[in-house]
């Protein structure tokens, strides 16, 4: 008898297990299918909310998902270091946030079907970019583009370009060149760099003319510790870099530690305004200056230079049109002009330095293209009185003590010492036509 309660007792046992083992099969699915429908709600909450603020055309490079190939894995939402940018709604990928995206490709990269591409524009809005080859040249033999201009604007991607690019215009150099440089390359951002270090490794003569006094291009513009690549690139002269997350500070040094061993020969303050063919080369004219050379490469970006406000004043020293030590401005009294995400953080960030004033002036009554975090920072800076917004103003003259701004018809006076501008950048069609290429629109197309 003892036997069998003993076997009962077994028995018994086993049945628990069972009923465990059972339970946690059963219970798995129904915490995945819980999570999965509050990441969906999530996604539809967001996306209405982006629809009610008309926020739902993109405005630089995106993912455009292909509904078909979408196997719903949630990869390309979680790969974005962005935050909510894409959704699961009934069980596709989606842009719920279209206007924050800034093209950073990670989407594209862990979508494991490859139904994620980047295009510039959409259905209803086109973009406007330059006719480039495959070969990375334009309608006018001789002149390549690389990098952002051409549509590309990831950096791993523009880097690769500037290099691909280069070794197309090797293939053509002419040994009877009677050019200064066999290469003028314009513009020192990640492509321009890139280019010049490869056509530096292939011994062309090669000359780099920058704008600014700094090379970086539009990553100069960017917040400190902004996250600039999530992928590890290949670095002409340098080899692979394995790092998969670069901040933009780290990806300055390493464009500096490289140019200076290799010595590449960068030019900077050179806007080039003009660029010419003389028989079989080309002119390229910067502040006066001619550089003359066998090829040309424009790697300028999409910003071109900086818009401005073309008021009276605005040429005074104490206007800038970009941020990169804040360290330098305490105690002063400081307007941002501008409602993107570089004038919010360039306010938030001087509004952290000891004793400073800083306000920030924008035209609309809201701030409607911003990320989520710089919406929420620039509202709690706002209202503890860190931040002063003067909504729904511009800035009608600088002076070298204050700033006048009108204000629903109101004029306002306010003590200054410093104004930074920051409300985009000019794409450089008329430069383009001016050398000759061929403008066309992408509609949402690669």
């Amino acid at each position: 008898m003892a036997g069998n309660n003993g076997i009962l007792h077994y028995m018994s046992l086993d049945t628990l297990i069972n009923i465990a083992v059972g339970s946690m099969v059963l219970l798995i699915p129904i915490i995945y299918w819980l999570r999965f429908t509050a990441k969906t709600r999530r996604a539809e909450l967001k996306l209405k909310e982006t629809e009610e603020r008309g926020l739902t055309e993109p405005i630089s490079l995106h993912p455009k998902i292909d509904p078909n190939g979408c196997i719903s894995t949630g990869a390309c939402v979680s790969a974005c270091p962005e935050g909510e940018i894409l959704g699961l709604i009934n069980g596709r990928a989606t842009l719920v946030s279209p206007t924050k995206c800034i093209g950073h490709g990670a989407c594209m990269l862990a979508c494991p079907t490859n139904a994620i591409s980047l295009v510039f524009g959409t259905e209803k809005r086109g973009v406007e970019l330059p006719h480039v080859k495959e070969t990375f040249e334009t309608n006018v033999p001789g002149v390549y583009i690389a990098g952002e201009l051409g549509g590309m604007g990831l950096i791993r991607n523009a880097v690769t370009q500037g290099r691909e690019a280069v070794e197309y215009i090797a293939q053509e150099k002419s040994e009877a060149s009677d050019c200064e440089f066999d290469l003028i390359v314009v513009g020192a951002g990640p492509a321009g760099m890139a280019a010049s270090l490869c056509a530096q490794d292939k011994g062309l003569r090669t000359v780099v003319l920058e704008q600014e006094q700094l090379f970086g291009g539009a990553i100069l513009s960017y917040p400190r510790q902004k996250l600039v690549m999530t992928q590890p690139m290949e670095i002409p002269t340098y080899g692979l870099f394995k790092k998969r997350e670069i901040v933009k500070e780290e990806l300055l040094d390493i464009w500096k530690e490289i140019t200076d061993r290799e010595k590449v020969d960068i030019r900077f303050g050179q806007k080039v305004d003009r660029i010419e063919r003389d028989n079989s080369r080309f002119i390229a004219g910067s502040n006066g200056k001619a550089f003359s050379g066998g090829h040309v490469l424009l790697a300028i970006g999409r910003r071109g230079s900086p818009r401005k406000l073309g008021i009276p004043g605005e040429a005074s020293s104490k206007v800038a049109y970009r941020l990169l030590e804040p360290e330098q401005y305490q105690n002063k009294s400081i307007l941002v002009v501008g409602g993107g995400d570089s004038a919010i953080e360039a306010a938030l960030v001087l509004s952290e330095q000891p004793g400073n004033d800083v306000s920030l002036s924008y035209r609309k009554a809201v701030f409607s293209r911003i990320k989520e975090k710089n919406e929420k920072k620039i509202k709690q800076a706002i209202d503890s009185g860190a931040v002063k917004a003067i909504l729904e103003s511009h800035v009608t003259e600088i002076h070298n003590d204050d700033v006048i701004l009108q204000q629903r018809g109101e004029q306002l006076l306010f003590p200054n010492d410093y104004v930074f501008v920051m409300v985009g950048g000019e794409f450089p069609t008329q430069f383009l036509k001016s050398i000759g290429i061929e403008m066309e629109t992408k509609y949402g197309v690669r």
